[in-house]
């Protein structure tokens, strides 16, 4: 009767007629709610729920319904099952009862777990947020030591040290600036990924090439591409072209009709071999240049550097025109 009652207003629900098909169910399940007799409440079945909410995650907690005799003591079943049930919530009811007041608490409860499902989202990305913060630290920290020491390489005093390397850190924080509190203006490419590779600028000149016609980036393309840039730009930092003072990178672009590529080219540097598993970093670049495309990059460990391509329909990377605010009207 209650499985066609919840039916009728659009609840699913799943019956368990006995102990094992109860354990079954919450060994591989996490419901919306619980609805038990009291009759239903044995020790094995106590039990059972007992061992699924012991397992369940920690934002979870389980609204559990008890449908009891009348005259039965609620206060000292609510007692006991809350030392036998940690974990839940325990909500009693008289039969017989009103309809409506059964199914507005099924579906309060209902609506509280879609709620704690939302926090579990919450949770899960705060700790890939806190991951990836973590990684990006670091390499914000690797880039301040590249810079220094570039910078202390070609200084010729303190004073010059101090104004080189003040100057770069400055440009540094410009491109954080840019990636992070983007207004969501189009920006030019050469002018995006000049900013990003420019504090790594020697007196000697810039470490790296670029070459492609005129691209105005959409803001999720230019947010994607900065990051990108600033990862490999990290990695060469770290292994590749720019761990020695003779490595060069190219990055160069091109539209071939509806299709953009790009691509990004290590020179001069350490002998390279590929490695045997997969960093952060290159786990980073291979998910943002594919989400960017729309098709896996190209990543190969060439013994002469690294060499990175991808390319995708140029409407997943431009910006789209601006829309004329006076169009359709007579100006005077």
């Amino acid at each position: 009767m209650l499985a066609s009652l919840f039916e009728t207003h659009a609840i699913p629900v799943f019956q368990c007629t006995d102990e094992e098909t109860l354990a079954g169910f919450l060994g591989g399940q996490l419901p919306g709610a619980l609805v038990m007799t009291q009759e239903a409440l044995t020790d094995r079945a106590m039990a059972i729920v007992h061992d699924h909410l012991a397992a369940q995650p920690e934002w979870s907690e389980l609204t559990v319904f008890v449908l009891v005799e009348k005259g039965a003591s609620q206060a000292a079943m609510a007692r006991q099952l809350a030392d036998r049930w940690p974990g839940s919530r325990q909500v009693f009811y008289q039969r017989p009862l009103a309809t409506i007041e059964l199914l507005s608490g099924i579906q309060t409860a209902l609506l509280a777990r879609l709620r704690q499902r939302d926090v579990r989202d919450h949770m899960a990305l705060e700790r890939e947020l806190r991951h990836e913060l973590n990684h990006r630290v670091k390499n914000i920290l690797a880039s301040v030591t590249a810079i220094f020491r570039m910078t202390a390489r070609v200084s010729e005093s303190r004073d010059d040290l101090t104004e080189r390397f003040s100057g770069r850190l400055a440009t540094l924080g410009n491109v954080h600036s840019a990636l992070f509190e983007s207004g969501g203006e189009a920006v030019e490419m050469r002018q995006l990924i000049s900013l990003v590779l420019s504090p790594y600028e020697t007196s000697g000149g810039s470490q790296y090439d670029l070459s492609g016609p005129p691209v105005s980036l959409n803001k999720d393309a230019a947010t994607s591409l900065s990051l990108t840039v600033h990862e490999l730009a990290t990695n060469a930092i770290k292994y590749g072209a720019w761990s020695v003072p003779s490595g060069r990178i190219s990055v160069a672009w091109r539209i071939d009709g509806s299709e953009f590529s790009l691509s990004w080219r290590e020179t001069g540097g350490p002998k390279l071999v590929e490695p045997t598993r997969r960093g952060y970093g290159t786990r980073y670049i291979r998910s943002a240049l594919q989400t960017l495309f729309g098709n896996p990059p190209d990543l190969r460990f060439e013994p002469g550097g690294l060499v990175v391509e991808g390319h995708g329909q140029r409407s997943r990377v431009e910006a789209a025109p601006r829309p004329d605010r006076y169009a359709g009207e007579d100006v005077g």
